[in-house]
This record gives structure tokens, C-alpha cells and sequence, in this order.
């Protein structure tokens, strides 16, 4: 039946005391943080992105996860701040030589160093274990030790050459203070770019209703259309009014003052009468000329014999 041994219980036995505290194993954090995806929780492997916030994760992962329109969409609150692939940056990491990666321990019968990480730094050479604070570079994606860029400081990226700036270095699973500080950071960032798109757009509708407005003022209305057509039937008119003149000067009865509104093959036959009036009247004129020069020869030529037969 049980306790019939002797065995006598003891108080912490028989009394609940408050429980203690579970202590996170802090080797067990660091590997979650630093081996494994953010958001998949699985092994990184590259092509290796980080967000605005300094947290690691597979690229894949974070395309699956903005491809997955579905309501039934489970909510992540490692990636709820990633709106789009252009909020994570593609990081340039630098291979350790003397990671020999997983092909040793598969069988199990050897020991797993969790020191001894897969990417380095490339300036000072510590392992990015989470031993050492690490940032990245938003412009190049360029991955640094936090002792790298504080022993040798400059503007320029020590490995592609890549101008930047203080506010464009993110700190790689930085503590509480540091993950505030870049989310402040983050949040002015985005209003900044979302101020500048509106003054785009404004400027865009300005220039555009102002384009509108010169071919509008370039291209004419109609009462300018109908000033023009006005000129040219005013010019059309003229030029009727100068041949019907001509016409009434070859001796053709006409009345002066009016104007007949005639297609333009009868302004051409018009022409063609005139101009063979003309000719006409000048070879009659010639003729006259000749005929009245032999007369008076004729006349001139009777007076001389008449005179010399009175003589």
C-alpha cells in the first residue's frame, strides 16, 4: 500500500513554496538569435537579409511571407514592421576559413563548438557568434564588427568603398535600448520618404497643368479660326475684285462695286478669256498700224505725180 517503509516526508515535500524563476540558458539565445532565421526559425543560409531593426533572416522566408496574401495569415510579430522587400537589406558577409560547417558532426559522436561561427568579421577577424556586438550598413549591406568601426573610423565602408553616414548603421540583435533607438530611426525614415513622395507628386501636377496650359495657349480657338478664314475669303476677294477690273478695262461691260463669289476654275477660265483678249486687241493693233503706214505711202506717192504733172 505504500509508506509502510519508515519514510518520513519532508516539509518542502509537503508545503508549495513560490516557484522559482526559469533562467534562459544564455548559450541556447545567443545560437537561436545568431544560427537561425527570425522568422522561420530555421538555420540561415544564404541569401541572408536584416531588417530596419537589426534581426537576421532568410530571404526566402521573407519573400514566402510577403507572397501570403491569405486572411487566415498567421500574425509575426518578428516581421510585422516589413511592409515590402525594401525594407531588408541583403547583407555581404565574410566566411570564416575555419568553420568546417555541419558535415562533422552528423553522425553525432563529436562536439558541436557553438563558438566557433560561420562568418567573420573582415577587418578584425571575431567570429559573429553574438560574443561581440556586430552592425551592417543600410547603403551596401557591408557586415562589421562594432570594434572595427570605432578603432578605424571613417565615412567610407572599409570594403566596397561605400559613402555613409552615422544614421545608416544598424546594429545586428542589439539589446532593448538599441532596438528602440531603431525604431524611432525607422519611423522618421519612412514619414521622411513618404513627404517626399507627395512633394513629387505635387510638383509632377504642377509641371503637367502647366504644359497643359502653354498647348492650349499655343493651339488656337475658334474665334481665331474664324479671323483667319475671314482673311483669307477678304484676300480671295481682292484678288476677284483685281480681275474683274482687268476684264472690264479689255472692254468688257461690267459694274464696278460688285464682287461674283465664283470657284476657283472659273477665276481660271476668266484669266484665259482676258488674256487671249489681250492678244488679240494687240495683233488688231499691229495690223491697223501696218495698213495706215501704207496708205500714207500710197497718198505720198499720188501727191508727188500730181504735183510733177502740173509742173
Amino acid at each position: 500500500m505504500g509508506c509502510d517503509g519508515g519514510t518520513i516526508p519532508k516539509r518542502h515535500e509537503l508545503v508549495k513554496g513560490p516557484r522559482k524563476v526559469e533562467k534562459v540558458d544564455k548559450v541556447a539565445e545567443l545560437v537561436a538569435r545568431w544560427f537561425y532565421c527570425a522568422l522561420s526559425q530555421e538555420k540561415l543560409r544564404r541569401p541572408i537579409v536584416a531588417c530596419e531593426l537589426g534581426r537576421l533572416y532568410n530571404k526566402d522566408a521573407i519573400l514566402e511571407f510577403l507572397l501570403d496574401k491569405s486572411p487566415d495569415k498567421t500574425p509575426m510579430e518578428s516581421a510585422s514592421h516589413i511592409k515590402s522587400i525594401k525594407n531588408v537589406t541583403e547583407l555581404n558577409l565574410a566566411d570564416n576559413p575555419a568553420w568546417s560547417g555541419d558535415k562533422e558532426s552528423i553522425k553525432g559522436d563529436k562536439y558541436d563548438d557553438l563558438q566557433c561561427a560561420r562568418f567573420i568579421c573582415p577587418v578584425v577577424g571575431l567570429e559573429m557568434n553574438g560574443r561581440h556586438r556586430f552592425c551592417f550598413l543600410r547603403n551596401c549591406g557591408c557586415v562589421f564588427s562594432e570594434r572595427a568601426l570605432k578603432e578605424i573610423k571613417s565615412e567610407v565602408c572599409h570594403k566596397c568603398g561605400v559613402p555613409f553616414q552615422e544614421e545608416d548603421v544598424i546594429v545586428l540583435n542589439g539589446s532593448k535600448e538599441d532596438v528602440e533607438i531603431l525604431k524611432k530611426r525607422m519611423e522618421e525614415r519612412r514619414l521622411k520618404s513618404k513627404l517626399e513622395k507627395k512633394s513629387k507628386k505635387g510638383k509632377s501636377a504642377a509641371a503637367a497643368a502647366a504644359s497643359q496650359q502653354e498647348t492650349s495657349a499655343d493651339s488656337p480657338g475658334p474665334s481665331k479660326v474664324k479671323n483667319d478664314k475671314d482673311c483669307v475669303s477678304s484676300s480671295s476677294g481682292e484678288n476677284r475684285q483685281i480681275i474683274f477690273t482687268k476684264s472690264s478695262e479689255n472692254g468688257n461691260p461690267s459694274v464696278p462695286g460688285k464682287v461674283n463669289k465664283a470657284s476657283s476654275s472659273s477665276s481660271t477660265t476668266k484669266r484665259s478669256i482676258a488674256d487671249s483678249e489681250d492678244k488679240s486687241e494687240a495683233y488688231k493693233s499691229i495690223f491697223t498700224t501696218h495698213s495706215s503706214a501704207k496708205r500714207s505711202k500710197e497718198e505720198c506717192s499720188n501727191w508727188v505725180t500730181h504735183t510733177a504733172y502740173y509742173f
